[in-house]
């Protein structure tokens, strides 16, 4: 058995202190699958506004983060596409939400540009196009590229299958989705898991984000688990 000295097993509560007015916040996940919902709905219920959102699409109205687009709580989204969420066209046609579309590959790859600590990518995707007219160009060997920069955030809400007290992570299938990369890219990062386990549980093969990366796992809104793993101490 491994003695634990530092877990980083929080409450709902605790999570919440991080997630402010303003924040730029990451979102994992795709139409909700991989997003976590615990977190998203208190996020809505507790009015956080201003927020900056880095996710994948707009969720659907009840769905993921859609019922914080649909309380206008996003003040701009950065995204690849927001069909999904009938009120996030509609705040945005009204000049209620800015939205910054990229090319989903061209997203991610900016995400994980900003997670490993590069400045941004270059590209020739939609070189010609007007979702590319505030990019800066590069020419390299008669070749003009974009330069797509990074992005990061300050918050990122991911979920997981699994987490030990460390917070390594293993992801269900497809629900895995933009979580990895999105842990690499923000200054804090809360992960919703559906199971804590014991230390030594997860096979290191099939860790796939690594606790280096991940500053809070929460299970629920209570403190159950870290209160039975300090009883163990």
């Amino acid at each position: 058995m491994i003695e634990n000295t530092f877990h980083k097993i929080g409450t709902l509560d605790d999570a919440m202190k991080h997630i402010r007015d303003g924040v730029r916040l990451m979102v994992g996940g795709f139409g909700g699958v991989g997003s976590p919902p615990l977190l998203c709905k208190e996020i809505a219920e507790r009015g956080i506004k201003d927020i900056v959102l880095i996710s994948n699409d707009a969720g659907f109205p009840e769905v993921g983060i859609g019922p914080c687009v649909k309380a206008g709580q996003v003040s701009k989204m950065i995204t690849t596409h927001i069909g999904s969420n009938p009120f996030a066209g509609k705040l945005m046609n009204e000049g209620l939400m800015d939205v910054e579309f990229i090319p989903q590959g061209t997203f991610y790859e900016q995400i994980r540009a900003g997670g490993m600590g590069l400045g941004g990518v270059l590209l020739d995707t939609g070189i010609d196009s007007e979702i590319t007219d505030h990019m800066d160009r590069y020419d390299l060997d008669g070749h003009e590229y974009l330069i797509a920069p990074a992005i990061t955030g300050d918050v990122a809400i991911l979920y997981a299958k699994k987490a030990d007290p460390y917070g390594n992570l293993i992801y269900d299938k497809t629900a895995r989705c933009s979580n990895p990369i999105m842990a690499t890219a923000c200054k804090y990062v809360i992960v919703q898991t559906e199971e804590i386990v014991e230390l030594g549980a997860l096979d290191p093969d099939e860790i796939v984000t690594p606790g280096i990366y991940v500053d809070m796992i929460i299970t629920g809104k209570g403190g159950e688990w870290t209160w039975a793993w300090e009883q163990k101490k």
